[in-house]
């Protein structure tokens, strides 16, 4: 399986500006720029696209980590903090934050809580970060 985006920039780093798309559409010439990464400007940035499409993959993983515990849930919600630090050398991603919570009838809260640990070490995006990944999960 192979899924695909793209993106094209033009102009320098803090005069330039660019776009992203996603080969479903989803996301076609979307804006992006310097000061939409690093300060508030209006648009999108490469960490808000891996926050989003960490907070969906953990949430499909906890899904599954549920349904192999023989429950269902009746929602999940989940909020990705990507953390875009100065390092050595650059920027790096330093850590994600990933706040859950769940309605899950039936569940005692060590089922949920180990569910939810096995989504955040099993999750595919989870696996692609090099950093710290940490977790407040509630289950309501």
């Amino acid at each position: 399986m192979i899924r695909k985006g793209s993106a094209v920039w033009t102009g320098g780093l803090k005069d330039g500006k660019g776009t992203v798309s996603s080969a479903s559409g989803v996301l076609k010439d979307t804006q992006y720029s310097f000061s939409t990464r690093f300060e508030n400007g209006i648009g999108t940035n490469p960490e808000e696209l891996l926050a989003a499409a960490h907070a969906g993959c953990f949430s499909m993983a906890l899904s599954a980590q549920l349904g192999n515990a023989g429950l269902t849930a009746e929602r999940i919600a989940t909020e990705a903090a990507v953390t875009l630090d100065k390092v050595d050398g650059g920027f790096g991603i330093t850590q994600v934050h990933l706040t859950v919570t769940a309605k899950i009838p039936g569940a005692s809260a060590d089922a949920f809580q180990k569910a939810a640990e096995g989504a955040k070490a099993g999750c595919p995006v989870s696996k692609l970060f090099n950093t710290k990944i940490t977790m407040d999960a509630k289950l309501v």
